[in-house]
């Protein structure tokens, strides 16, 4: 699997505002995930989903999205070019329970074990991409991060299946410790 990280926290860049207007705490209410159209739309999301807002799990989600890139690149997928005809891709702002990113080393130094990790799964057609980010949360000196997961196969059906492979493996590197 494809992975990289970057930092985002200066002057315009975007914020994760964890408590955005349609903001569905699914750490609270976990059955809530159904009611998300993007859980119905892309399979795979909503175990996703499920187990990063698990009481065990080290992070919490604030927002995610479905979207069709607008282009990949079938070196940056492992992919040729007959694989990487459709590609879909979400998002999901994640937040730390506890010891939050406040220093960037560490958060840098986590984000290099994160993918340090994904890279070595063997799965191809799929990467994810982390960015570190500025919080609108208590704290204006947290940092979050917005993990992009992108695949791409012969056929949409193809690219959806191997998208909830690369959430999965995701998944379990995030909750794993």
């Amino acid at each position: 699997m494809e992975a990289d990280w970057e930092f985002e926290v200066g002057g315009d860049a975007p914020m994760i505002d964890a408590y955005w207007s349609g903001f569905v705490d699914l750490r609270s209410h976990p059955k809530r995930i159904s009611e998300l159209s993007e859980s119905r739309e892309l399979p795979g999301l909503a175990d996703t989903l499920s187990k990063l807002n698990a009481a065990e799990s080290p992070v919490w989600t604030s927002k995610t999205d479905v979207f069709t890139p607008e282009r990949v690149d079938p070196d940056e997928m492992g992919a040729s070019r007959e694989e990487a005809v459709f590609a879909v891709a979400c998002y999901i702002d994640l937040l730390l329970r506890k010891d939050q990113w406040t220093d960037p080393s560490k958060a840098e130094r986590k984000c290099r074990q994160i993918c340090a990790r994904l890279r070595g799964i063997d799965l191809r057609r799929c990467r994810v991409d982390i960015v570190v980010r500025r919080t609108l949360a208590a704290d204006p000196n947290d940092l979050g991060a917005t993990a992009y997961v992108t695949a791409c196969g012969p056929s949409l059906v193809n690219a959806k299946a191997r998208l909830a492979e690369c959430l999965d493996a995701f998944t379990e590197v995030i909750v794993t410790r």
